[in-house]
C-alpha cells in the first residue's frame, strides 16, 4: 500500500489534529522532567539516588562513630550530590532520546481516535493507543507515557500546531483515549 493511501485510510472520517516540528533537545528535557514528576515510576527514580547516597553517607558516619554534626552535615551534602546526580540523570536520558529522534529530521504528526502516525524526512512510525496509558501537558508540550512496565514516551510540542484549534482537538482526542497525570 503506498503511504498517501495508508494515509487517506487511516483518517478517513476521523477528527485528527496534525503538528509539524523538529524534535529539539529541550522538547525531551521537559518530556523526561514531566515524567519525572507525574509518574510514579519517574518519582522513584528521581528519589532513588539521593536517598541510597544519604544512607549510605549516614552508616558511614555511624559505623565511624564520627559526630553528629560531621554526620548530618555530610547527609545534607550527600542529598545535595544526590539530587544533583538524579538531575544530570534525566539530561542525559534526554539527550539519549534526542539523539534517537533527531534523524527524523522535521517530523509531520498526525493524531487521531487510532492512534499516532509520525512522518520525518528520513523514517515513520505509528503507534495506536495501546502502546500508551496516560498522558502529561505542559506549558510547551505534550508527553505521551507508557505503562507502569513500557518505557515508551513520545513527545508532541505545542508550537507545532498548523492551527490554535489542533491544540485542543489534541487534547480531546487524548482525554477520550488516556488517561491524564
Amino acid at each position: 500500500m503506498h503511504l498517501d493511501e495508508d494515509h487517506e485510510q487511516r483518517t478517513q472520517g476521523t477528527e485528527s489534529a496534525v503538528f509539524i516540528y523538529r524534535p529539539t533537545f529541550e522538547d525531551f528535557h521537559g518530556a523526561v522532567r514531566a515524567r519525572a514528576r507525574r509518574t510514579g515510576a519517574g518519582r522513584a527514580e528521581t528519589a532513588l539516588l539521593p536517598l541510597v547516597t544519604i544512607c549510605l553517607t549516614v552508616g558511614f558516619g555511624v559505623s565511624r562513630e564520627l559526630l553528629p554534626v560531621v554526620v548530618a552535615v555530610s547527609a545534607v551534602l550527600g542529598l545535595g550530590a544526590g539530587l544533583f546526580g538524579a538531575a544530570r540523570g534525566r539530561r542525559g536520558m534526554a539527550r539519549r532520546l534526542h539523539g534517537a529522534m533527531a534523524t527524523y529530521g522535521q517530523c509531520r504528526t498526525e493524531v487521531d481516535e487510532r492512534g499516532t502516525a509520525t512522518t520525518g524526512e528520513t523514517m515513520s512510525y505509528t503507534a495506536d493507543w495501546k502502546l500508551f496509558t496516560h498522558y502529561a501537558e505542559t506549558s510547551e508540550l505534550f508527553v505521551l507515557l507508557g505503562g507502569t512496565r513500557a518505557s515508551c514516551l513520545a513527545v508532541l510540542p505545542k508550537r507545532g500546531a498548523q492551527e490554535p484549534a489542533d491544540v485542543d482537538r489534541l487534547r480531546g482526542i487524548l482525554d477520550r483515549n488516556l488517561r491524564k497525570v
